[in-house]
């Protein structure tokens, strides 16, 4: 598998400011993200140890400008020899609630699956869930796909997929866990707030992409 380098993500950003006629810091603005979120001088730590870019920001850039994952990935080809990743297993919201297609972990498993070319920026265990209906409106639309990673540690105010012990599957917003309880808010603010008892929960995966 070829790795993604710190100066070729990066200079894929500036590169992606560019083809929109903006300066970094412009770019961020337009993502709604803090102006300095780009600069040069945030990709170095104090103490010289690299910073990359967050998958959301990320996300939010190409949601703002408009462009797509794969023109992104183009840029990211051209700025150091990069090559589409592996595939992974797709399946719709509804099918995954059904059984049969995670085992006791929360990992995706069995045959069932579909599957969907994606680039080498998560981990081997990530799947991707494609969203059917407006419940997950605005952040995402009927057709989109969610890429869950079950290695990647969450976080309050992380998007999650949640699988219940129900068989119920959902993507909203990790507000607060304890040892008893998860509260989940939901992408819709026309639903409220979701209350589950910690057992309900079957399993928990942080958001780190979406294709849309």
């Amino acid at each position: 598998m070829t790795m993604l380098t710190h100066e070729q993500v990066w200079s894929a950003i500036d590169a992606l400011a560019q083809r929109y006629g903006l300066s970094t810091s412009g770019l961020a603005k337009k993502a709604g993200l803090d102006p300095t979120t780009f600069n040069k001088s945030k990709r170095l730590s104090a103490d010289g140890h690299k910073r990359w870019p967050s998958m959301e920001s990320v996300s939010k850039i190409l949601d703002a400008t408009g462009a797509t994952l794969d023109s992104f990935m183009a840029l990211l080809a051209s700025r150091g020899g990069y090559r589409q990743g592996r595939t992974m297993p797709l399946i719709g919201f509804a099918q995954a609630g059904q059984g049969g297609f995670f085992d006791d972990g929360g990992f995706p498993v069995g045959t069932g699956w579909d599957e969907v070319q994606f680039p080498s920026l998560v981990d081997d265990q990530a799947y991707a869930l494609e969203v059917s209906g407006d419940s997950m409106l605005p952040l995402y639309r009927d057709g989109d796909v969610v890429i869950a990673s079950p290695a990647e540690p969450v976080r309050r105010n992380d998007r999650v997929v949640v699988r219940t012990t129900d068989g119920e599957v959902m993507a909203k917003i990790l507000k607060r866990e304890t040892a008893k309880i998860v509260e989940l808010q939901s992408l819709n603010p026309e639903h409220p707030v979701r209350t589950l008892d910690r057992a309900q929960v079957a399993a928990m995966h942080r958001i780190v992409w979406a294709r849309q």
